[in-house]
């Protein structure tokens, strides 16, 4: 039986949009509104979500994609992507038009990834897969990466100043660019301080969708800024064919997230946008610390932030993680533990140990009561504190945030072309930004 062992024990992770969609009456993909999208991995999801199915999280993984309509990865998929223990080990486990995108990869066409942050708060485990798989994804196909920072929707969805957006923004920005994206393939766009682009994009996209839609996706909203930021959201999920012409896109997200998607891949549809379908691949959560679900950027929850040393990493798992251990050492010795359960041992399974030989082998010893629950949380302490030990050195390297960050924002005649597909004139698009540095 496993359990919460408070001598040892686990943390948690996230998804999408603060004003998540309902599954049970999200869009489909040939409604005749289309409304939003999901780019960021954050906490608050539908509780419609929270199923009983997969132990760790208590998420009914297979029912969500059976519901929305995708397809899970096929064998041949999953050799056709660059190797990633997160495609290998499923954790990524399903997608909308994969293999458009991956066409477009294999015979070096044009093809982008879309992966955003919402800068609420400090950076933890939850955000590392999708940057770093996008980060593998550019390094291995020549991805172009684009990384919206929704600074806006946090101020309309959480009880933050400006001044506070704008601090978790810049921390945030800094651990973006300590992952290493190329400059010449990547673009950071800042809803805010990105208005000039991003609210004319939006705005035309808005005047393709009614009230039904983003209602039937959301329900009823806190506010009328909430209200609008579907069109927010599709716009990030559309830029880089806005910006550098049709092609095949591809969102990594939380399968809760798919709704977005789906009701993006609607407004694509219509024969006004020059754009197509954005893809989507479905994740699964990284469990919370602390036990079944999903890792949560809420106050009072534990979580490992990529700036925590190994000292605070180790207290916090030996603390908070949730084990699939017995309760005494001879009951384990003889039972053995439950790796399905085991928070420190999906945290392995899901980025930290890349030899899939060592995982089987550290498996097989915990089933065996070979490997103790206190054992194996020292093992994910020393995996986990070594990688945000690398990430940490990258991040202290960078200089000055502005100097640093200029390279990967918009250029004014990205911005212009970017207006102009959705029928903004040249001569007004570009009027606060007259050097074309294109």
């Amino acid at each position: 039986m496993a359990r919460h062992d408070p001598s040892d024990a686990p943390d948690t992770a996230e998804s999408t949009s603060e004003h998540p969609p309902d599954p049970a009456t999200a869009t489909g993909e040939h409604s005749s509104d289309p409304a939003t999208s999901a780019t960021e991995h954050s906490p608050e999801q539908s509780s419609s979500t929270r199923l009983e199915g997969d132990t760790v999280t208590g998420i009914e993984y297979e029912r969500l994609v059976s519901e929305f309509g995708a397809e899970p990865l096929s064998d041949e998929q999953i050799e056709r992507f660059p190797d990633h223990p997160a495609i290998r080990r499923r954790t990524m486990y399903a997608g909308r038009d994969v293999d458009r995108y991956l066409d477009a990869a294999d015979t070096g066409q044009p093809h982008a990834i879309v992966t955003g942050v919402g800068p609420s708060g400090p950076l933890h485990l939850g955000h590392v897969l999708p940057l770093y798989l996008a980060k593998r994804f550019q390094d291995e196909t020549g991805a172009t990466v684009y990384l919206p920072f929704s600074d806006d929707e946090k101020l309309l969805s959480r009880d933050l100043t400006f001044d506070e957006i704008g601090e978790y923004t810049r921390d945030n920005l800094r651990d973006v660019l300590a992952v290493g994206f190329d400059p010449e393939r990547t673009r950071i766009v800042l809803d805010i301080a990105d208005a000039d682009v991003i609210y004319p994009l939006a705005v035309s996209l808005a005047e393709r969708l009614t009230p039904a839609t983003v209602d039937a996706v959301y329900g009823e909203q806190d506010n009328v800024g909430l209200s609008f930021y579907p069109a927010v959201q599709a716009t990030h999920l559309l830029l880089p064919q806005l910006v550098e012409g049709q092609q095949p896109t591809l969102v990594p997200i939380a399968v809760d997230q798919d709704p977005h998607v789906r009701v993006c891949r609607d407004l694509a549809a219509r024969e006004s946008l020059p754009v197509e379908k954005p893809g989507a691949l479905l994740g699964r959560f990284l469990p919370a610390l602390d036990g079944p679900g999903k890792l949560s950027s809420s106050d009072d929850a534990p979580s490992i932030e990529l700036t925590d040393d190994r000292e605070t990493v180790a207290k916090t798992i030996r603390e908070h993680a949730y084990t699939g251990g017995q309760s005494t050492v001879e009951k384990h010795r003889e039972r053995g533990g439950d790796p399905s359960v085991d928070v420190p041992f999906q945290y392995l399974r899901y980025l930290f140990e890349p030899n899939d030989v060592e995982l089987e082998r550290i498996e097989r010893a915990y089933r065996a009561g070979e490997l103790l629950s206190g054992e194996l949380k020292e093992l994910a302490i020393d995996r986990i504190a070594d990688f945000l030990a690398d990430h940490q050195r990258r991040r202290e390297a960078l200089g000055p945030l502005a100097d640093e960050l200029g390279p990967y924002r918009l250029r004014p005649g990205e911005r212009a072309r970017a207006l102009e597909r959705v029928g903004v004139p040249r001569h007004r698009s570009t009027s606060l930004h007259r050097e074309d540095r294109e």
